[in-house]
């Protein structure tokens, strides 16, 4: 029972069509899978990634129309990051983003890499981070048809951050029960905090990794549009997965059990700081009910879902997502 890494992330937006359109034509990812929240079939569920969605790659949002502007504090996955192939790339991204009037800072150094800190169209923070001197899990690979040249492109999930009050208890969390180890540490971005962690899994490296900052001096995050809402950590397939489920149990964590997403299979639990957690499977994956060629361009759901298609559509706003 060894978690392989990162495998998504989920957040809010408040628009599911300039989300659509910031992640596809500005961060030239792929929409690999255009779905419903199946939690609130209401509401758009958008997965972006590589270009067959390979786990480890995807990045997806929860479209919530009325949702208020996150306020960012304790508590909450305060940062995501995106991996570029070298740090040729990030010079790339910075003219990038001058050009489009993305919102970013200077490329700058974190724990041995260079990274591009941005925010997109409602404040959600990311930066790029190059992989140049990576040596861990795999990136995917570049969508062919993305407006942003292969050679620069995202290709997968960079090291998440959590902020929390009390940091040992969320790395307990990491270490004793899902297999992280620490592997170093970085100053602090605020005077007086302690030095931010680094944990990592399987073969470490930037797709393998959790940055733990503590802060004293914040009130918990009110989720909103920019804000995220969970993370996914990868797990081979579906046998070890129910492994996971007990051994969860077992520890007396509170838990979702075993949950069928049709493209994955997951568990949910909360760490003692209250951050949502995930385990996923790698598999089935997107293309188990449309062609690789076609990700994306029209409404999928599941096949428990199916039923409902006519009255799931009448309550969602046309998204026109075919290219």
């Amino acid at each position: 029972m060894k978690l392989l890494g990162l495998h998504h992330v989920s957040a809010f937006t408040a628009s599911a069509a300039k989300n659509f359109e910031f992640y596809t034509e500005v961060l030239g990812m792929r929409l690999v899978k255009k779905t419903v929240n199946q939690d609130n079939i209401r509401v758009y569920h958008l997965f972006y990634a590589d270009e067959i969605g390979t786990a480890g790659t995807e990045l997806t949002f929860f479209e919530i129309p009325n949702a208020g502007q996150n306020r960012r504090g304790n508590n909450s996955i305060s940062s995501l990051s995106l991996r570029v192939p070298n740090d040729k790339a990030l010079t790339y991204w910075k003219n990038r983003f001058e050009e489009l009037n993305v919102k970013h800072e200077d490329i700058t150094e974190q724990a041995g890499h260079q990274i591009l800190p941005f925010e997109d169209f409602e404040g959600q923070r990311f930066y790029l981070i190059s992989d140049e001197h990576d040596q861990g899990v795999r990136g995917g690979k570049p969508w062919d048809k993305s407006p942003v040249p292969a050679e620069y492109g995202i290709i997968g999930l960079g090291p998440i951050k959590l902020t929390v009050p009390v940091a040992e208890h969320t790395g307990l969390i990491l270490e004793k029960v899902m297999g992280f180890r620490k592997v170093g540490s970085y100053p602090a971005t605020v005077t007086g905090q302690p030095d931010i962690v680094i944990y990592e899994t399987a073969e470490g490296g930037n797709g393998a990794q959790v940055h733990l900052e503590e802060r004293n001096d914040l009130d918990p995050e009110r989720l909103g549009r920019g804000g995220v809402h969970h993370v996914a950590f990868r797990v081979t397939d579906e046998e070890e997965l129910r492994q996971w489920v007990e051994r969860i149990r077992s520890l007396q964590i509170g838990n979702s059990g075993f949950v069928d997403r049709f493209y994955f299979r997951s568990l949910y639990f909360r760490e003692p700081n209250g951050i949502l957690f995930e385990l996923a499977t790698d598999g089935p994956g997107f293309a188990t009910d449309e062609d690789p060629e076609h990700l994306g361009e029209a409404l999928a759901l599941p096949p428990f879902l199916e039923n409902r298609r006519e009255d799931i559509e009448a309550h969602l706003k046309p998204l026109n997502t075919t290219k």
